[in-house]
């Protein structure tokens, strides 16, 4: 167990006004966690101290070879100002996952969760309130040897950091357009898509950028080997509706195992939606949109939780998802889902934790 140093922040911020719409990721709170590693000694100096810029020698490994991870989790107000996380044992098992392959030392997932805890409980009167809003928190890890050469660090910081944020999209649970990507790949087995680090997402920008000249919100992307089959949508894993039955990609090493995505198929087995995880095609899918048999599509994931899909766009052809809305079962898993996380709707499989 972590013996975590408190040092309070002696000029608190003005916190955002309720009932005015939040931003995400643009707002952060009065202190962060922050903890050392160094080989041959572990991690250390477990403490919270007042948010603000840290400092890295220009050469830090961080900056050249992008040596690092981040998770991404929330909390959400529960009542009697009490505080609650949604599985943070899973972002901790991800982590050390991520951790692995970057060749980053192993974080006991008691010290992560203990340290997002320690943070939320200090600035807990920072989580929103307001429908749609919650409190993002951000752990990462980074490697800070002064060093221009490729090797893993020797030394490492463990942050966490908080921001009170609204929905990810403007417009909240409205369908988004997808781009259906055919130029550039995301990433390929054997690689680091498993890992939530920042090349994966810097590696995305491209298309991106193409997609939204377009007026899309998002990329799908297809694999990098046959560029056929589907694996992720933007930042989140996809689904899709198909005669009844809900499919997702396998997982294949070059996908998130994204915990959002999990709960949906937890959810589907309990309830006995059909469901799979397989390998899925692009001209399947599209063969099922023609044929009436695509229900619905959508996203799951930390930030926006369930992202209905209301257009695809492949190559030069547009295909309208249902009446374009949002699909009942969608709708559905997102009360579901969030109704847990903010305590309206009973937490049947343990994943609410309270700080």
């Amino acid at each position: 167990m972590l013996n975590i140093r408190i040092e309070r922040n002696p000029n608190p911020k003005a916190k955002p006004e309720a009932g005015k719409p939040l931003p995400f990721g643009q707002i952060f709170t009065d202190h962060m966690f922050v903890m050392n590693y160094t080989e041959g000694k572990g991690w250390y100096d477990p403490r919270v101290v007042p948010y603000g810029p840290i400092t890295l020698d220009p050469s830090a490994m961080v900056f050249h070879y992008g040596q690092e991870m981040f998770e991404g989790l929330k909390a959400y107000r529960g009542e009697n100002g009490e505080a609650y996380l949604f599985r943070p044992d899973m972002n901790a098992k991800r982590a050390n996952n991520s951790n692995r392959r970057l060749c980053i030392p192993y974080l006991p997932e008691e010290d992560f969760v203990q340290a997002v805890k320690a943070v939320v409980d200090i600035d807990r009167d920072w989580i929103p309130s307001d429908e749609g809003t919650s409190l993002y928190i951000r752990p990462f890890i980074i490697a800070t040897d002064e060093f221009l050469g490729v090797a893993p660090s020797h030394n490492y910081l463990f942050l966490v950091i908080l921001s009170p944020s609204g929905a990810y999209y403007k417009n909240g649970l409205e369908p988004v357009g997808i781009w259906i990507e055919d130029e550039y790949v995301r990433a390929v087995r054997g690689g680091m898509g498993f890992a939530k680090t920042g090349g994966n997402y810097a590696c995305s920008l491209a298309a991106q950028e193409k997609a939204h000249e377009d007026g899309y919100s998002q990329v799908l992307w297809l694999d990098g080997v046959e560029r056929k089959y589907i694996e992720e949508v933007g930042a989140m894993n996809i689904f899709f509706k198909i005669d009844g039955k809900v499919v997702t990609p396998m997982l294949n090493g070059s996908i998130l195992p994204g915990i959002t995505r999990d709960s949906v198929l937890t959810y589907c087995r309990k309830k006995g939606v059909p469901c799979e995880e397989r390998r899925i095609s692009v001209d399947e899918l599209i063969e099922a949109q023609k044929n009436g048999k695509l229900e619905e599509v959508f996203g799951s994931g930390t930030a926006a939780v369930i992202s209905p899909v209301g257009k695809l766009r492949y190559k030069d052809e547009v295909f309208t998802i249902g009446d374009g809305g949002i699909g009942p079962f969608s709708k559905s898993l997102y009360d579901f889902i969030t109704g847990v996380q903010t305590g309206k709707v009973a937490d049947e499989f343990g994943w609410r934790v309270k700080v």
